[in-house]
């Protein structure tokens, strides 16, 4: 969980543009503009995590919808709810849920409000491979972590040239595990509940709740 967190959590802000290909830096900007245009976004995502020497193969399907700061993540059984100052995790499977303050600067922290423009910070990025996958043509940008003690070895951000929308995410850590997450299904500005970033407590009155700040 805390490793999906990870990768929901990467988000947006250039440094060292000295050493960016422009043309990346341009694509991604026109990414970043666009994003910040909509009001909220719904994606149907799936995750995939593999590391070979490990044995290690999963993979799973989440949903997300982001409204500024404010998100409500499904994934793995779990719901997070994020109203903008409470993190609420609901874990059925413990009817338990956990309360807390998100620390949005915690290292090695990306918050699904941030999961798409999380390469505007601490990264150098260039133009990568261009591929057609079913008929749209994803330009990838690969990035570098600043952080030379950072246990990313490199991100590749796939992009669909024609609507600049993220369709992929790709991470190489250090340790040999690879972790992608493919959005399936973009929406914008989609009618969206009043209460839908609201945590009703009497809805888990059978749930221990944990207050951990």
């Amino acid at each position: 969980m805390k490793k999906l967190v990870l990768i929901l959590s990467l988000a947006i802000g250039f440094t060292g543009l000295a050493q960016n290909d422009a043309n990346a830096e341009v694509l991604l900007s026109e990414v970043s503009e666009k994003i910040k245009a909509y009001k909220n976004i719904s994606l149907d995502f799936k995750y995939e995590l593999n590391n070979l020497s490990e044995n290690i193969n999963q993979e799973t399907r989440g949903d997300v919808v982001i409204e500024g700061e404010k998100y409500k993540l499904n994934i793995l059984g779990i719901t997070r709810i994020y109203d903008g100052n409470t993190l609420y995790t609901i874990s059925p499977e413990d009817e338990e849920v956990t309360i807390s303050s998100e620390n949005t600067d915690e290292e090695g922290t990306i918050t699904p409000s941030k999961m798409l423009s999380f390469y505007e910070d601490g990264y150098t990025f260039k133009m990568d491979i261009i591929q057609n996958v079913r008929g749209r043509k994803i330009q990838y940008v690969k990035l570098n972590p600043i952080d030379t003690n950072s246990e990313i070895k490199n991100i590749l951000l796939g992009i669909d040239a024609t609507t600049k929308h993220i369709y992929n995410l790709i991470e190489n850590g250090k340790n040999g595990t690879k972790t992608t997450l493919t959005v399936n299904s973009f929406k914008t500005d989609e009618p969206i509940s009043k209460t839908l970033f609201t945590f009703d407590e009497s809805k888990y009155s059978d749930y221990f709740i944990n207050k951990i700040d």
